[in-house]
C-alpha cells in the first residue's frame, strides 16, 4: 500500500508529491497522470509568467504563496538548472479610468509588500519605446519561465527521491474506506493511506469520483495567443500588461517576451466549448452540458453577458483583437499577429454564479482536493504543495 497517491502529474501536482518525500524521504508516493507526459495541460499551455502578485486580494491565499512561490521558483530553478529571466512587467493605463485603477491596484500591492515603481508617461516612454500610456506601474522582480521545464524537474526529482510517476494512468474510481483510498485507473488499481487530488480541468469530476458534492463546477475559458514575427522580437524588453478590470478574474491581453526569445500575444478569455481539446472549433458536448446544465453558470452568465459577447467578437476578429493591443502598442499591425497554440483555464464557478476567486482546496478524511487553482498557480506550485502536504500528514 502506498503512503500518498497524486492524482495529476501538471506542477501542483508534481510539487505536492515532491514535497511530501522531502518531509519523509522514506514515504512511498504515486503520481498518476492520464496523459503520456507531464505537464501537458495548463501547466504546458500559460505565458509562462513568474508573477509578483500584484493583483490578489490582501490576506488571500493567492496574495500570501505568490509571494512566496516567486521566490521558491527561481531558487528550485537555480538549484536544477533551469532556465527563467527576470525582465520585470509594466502595468500601463491607458486612460484616467485606468489610472484611478491603477492606484486601487498599486495600494493593494502594497499591502501585499511587492516592490513597485511608479512611471510617468516619460519615464515609462524612456523605459519602453514601442509602449505609450499616461501612467505605468513598473515590477522589477517578474521573471518568465519555461513551467513545462519547471514540472518535468520536479518529475525527475520526484523519481530521484523514490517516488513514481505513472503516464496513461487516467483515474476510474476512487473508494474511500476508513484505512485506506482505493483508486481504480487504466493502469490498476492503487491503494494508499492517502489520496491528494490536483486534477485542474477535471477538478469537479475527481471530486465526485471520490465520493464529494462539489458546490461549484469547472467551466474551461479558451485562452487565445498570438506570436509576433522574429523581426519584432524586440519591440519590448519587459512584459506589458494592461490594467485589469477588477469586474473580471483575467489580467487582459499582455505581450510576453518568453524564455525562448519570442513575444507572444494574449491571452483572451473566451467560453470553451471542450476542457482539454486545444484546437480552436473544438467541442466536446459533455463538457459543454457540463456546465450549462449547472444553475450557478446561468447566474454568472447573467451578470457577464456582455463580457461574454465582446470576448467572442475580440476572438472571431484579429482586428479586434489587435485593438486590445494597440492601446499601448500603437505600431503594432495586423499582419504581426501569426498562429500561436491556445490554452485552456479551469474557473471554478460556485452555485450562486460566482467564481472562485482564490486557491479552493476541499477534504475528506483521507482525500485532499485542489478544486481551483489557475493564475498564479504555477508560480505558486511550491508553496500550495506545501499546504497541500500540511493538509495530508496533518501537520
Amino acid at each position: 500500500m502506498e503512503d500518498v497517491v497524486v492524482i495529476g502529474g501538471g506542477i501542483i501536482g508534481l510539487s505536492t508529491a515532491r514535497e511530501v518525500l522531502v518531509r519523509d524521504p522514506d514515504a512511498s508516493v504515486v503520481v498518476l497522470e492520464k496523459a503520456d507526459d507531464v505537464a501537458t495541460a495548463q501547466t504546458g499551455h500559460n505565458s509562462g509568467v513568474i508573477h509578483a502578485g500584484i493583483y490578489y486580494a490582501p490576506g488571500s491565499l493567492k496574495a500570501r504563496l505568490c509571494r512566496a512561490g516567486e521566490r521558491e521558483t527561481k531558487e528550485f530553478c537555480d538549484e536544477h538548472g533551469v532556465p527563467y529571466d527576470v525582465i520585470g512587467k509594466l502595468v500601463v493605463a491607458t486612460d484616467d479610468v485606468e489610472v484611478e485603477r491603477m492606484r486601487h491596484l498599486a495600494e493593494r500591492a502594497a499591502r501585499n509588500g511587492i516592490e513597485l515603481r511608479h512611471l510617468d508617461a516619460d519615464e515609462l516612454r524612456e523605459a519602453e519605446p514601442a509602449v505609450t500610456g499616461k501612467r505605468a506601474l513598473l515590477s522589477p522582480g517578474t521573471g518568465v519561465v519555461d513551467f513545462r521545464r519547471v514540472a518535468r524537474a520536479m518529475a525527475d526529482d520526484v523519481t530521484r527521491r523514490g517516488g513514481r510517476v505513472v503516464p496513461r494512468s487516467q483515474v476510474r474510481a476512487i473508494r474511500e474506506e476508513p484505512n485506506r483510498v482505493m483508486v481504480a485507473t487504466d493502469t490498476g488499481e492503487y491503494r494508499a493511506r492517502a489520496l491528494v487530488a490536483c486534477a485542474g480541468l477535471q477538478a469537479d469530476r475527481v471530486a465526485r469520483l471520490g465520493g464529494l458534492d462539489p458546490d461549484f463546477r469547472i467551466v474551461p475559458f479558451r485562452g487565445e495567443y498570438y506570436q509576433l514575427p522574429h523581426q519584432r522580437g524586440g519591440i519590448v524588453n519587459r512584459l506589458i500588461y494592461p490594467v485589469p478590470d477588477p469586474a473580471l478574474p483575467f489580467l487582459g491581453v499582455h505581450l510576453s517576451p518568453g524564455i525562448d526569445g519570442r513575444i507572444t500575444v494574449g491571452p483572451n478569455a473566451v467560453l470553451g466549448m471542450a476542457r482539454e481539446k486545444y484546437p480552436q472549433g473544438s467541442v466536446d458536448l459533455r463538457d459543454v452540458l457540463s456546465y450549462t446544465t449547472f444553475t450557478g453558470m446561468w447566474r454568472f452568465a447573467r451578470h457577464n453577458v456582455g463580457t461574454g459577447v465582446r470576448e467572442m467578437r475580440d476572438s472571431l476578429s484579429r482586428r479586434r483583437y489587435l485593438g486590445l493591443v494597440r492601446k499601448y502598442c500603437p505600431s503594432l499591425q495586423e499582419s504581426d499577429l501569426r498562429p500561436y497554440p491556445a490554452g485552456i483555464r479551469a474557473q471554478a464557478v460556485m452555485r450562486d454564479g460566482s467564481t472562485a476567486e482564490d486557491f479552493l482546496i476541499r477534504r475528506t478524511q483521507r482525500q485532499v482536493h485542489v478544486c481551483n487553482a489557475p493564475s498564479p498557480a504555477a508560480t505558486s506550485a511550491i508553496p500550495i504543495g506545501r499546504l497541500v502536504t500540511d493538509e495530508v500528514l496533518g501537520t
